[in-house]
């Protein structure tokens, strides 16, 4: 395995769409969704998507609850219409954080990294990664999401005036 470098705000391949994974159970996406994963833990991430690694394939990693997962060509569609605005951050826009507006429940399919067709439903926080990173797969970065830029800022600079008693 090996750590992957990280494709940073303002390189264009997180601005395009990502390619469809024709097999998942390939050496090549196998070798890839591992790196992915040690990647994303070296770097205290909890969601990493193949475009964030310089590889334009809809696949991404995340800390599930079970461990670190892959989910292969997803597709997601919202839940009901309660929607949550909670802070982000994304390994491709370092030290940086925003409020984002997403819904708080979606259902998912697609294939997990043995080629197995997976679907579910998921909520919160869980809900909110997988999101994060299928926008990664459309070229899509958080702030392009944000619709109040007052609340975007650098991680020290926010943790700083959320503890001053003028915020």
């Amino acid at each position: 395995m090996a750590i992957l470098k990280i494709a940073r705000m303002g390189h264009p391949v997180l601005l395009r769409e990502a390619e469809p994974v024709d097999d998942p159970t390939h050496p090549e996406i196998r070798r890839l969704i591992a790196d992915m994963a040690e990647t994303m833990l070296d770097a205290s991430g909890i969601g990493l998507a193949a475009p964030q690694v310089h590889v334009p394939l809809r696949l991404f990693v995340w800390r599930g609850p079970t461990g670190v997962a892959a989910l292969v060509n997803p597709e997601l569609e919202p839940l009901g219409e309660e929607a949550e605005m909670a802070w982000e951050g994304c390994l491709s826009i370092p030290g940086l954080r925003g409020a984002v507006e997403r819904p708080r429940r979606i259902r998912y399919r697609g294939l997990d990294a043995e080629g197995n067709p997976v679907e579910g439903e998921a909520e919160a926080m869980t809900a909110r990664v997988m999101q994060h990173e299928t926008d990664h797969l459309d070229g899509i970065l958080y702030p392009m999401r944000m619709t109040d830029h007052s609340l975007f800022g650098f991680t020290e600079e926010l943790a700083r005036a959320a503890g001053s008693p003028a915020r």
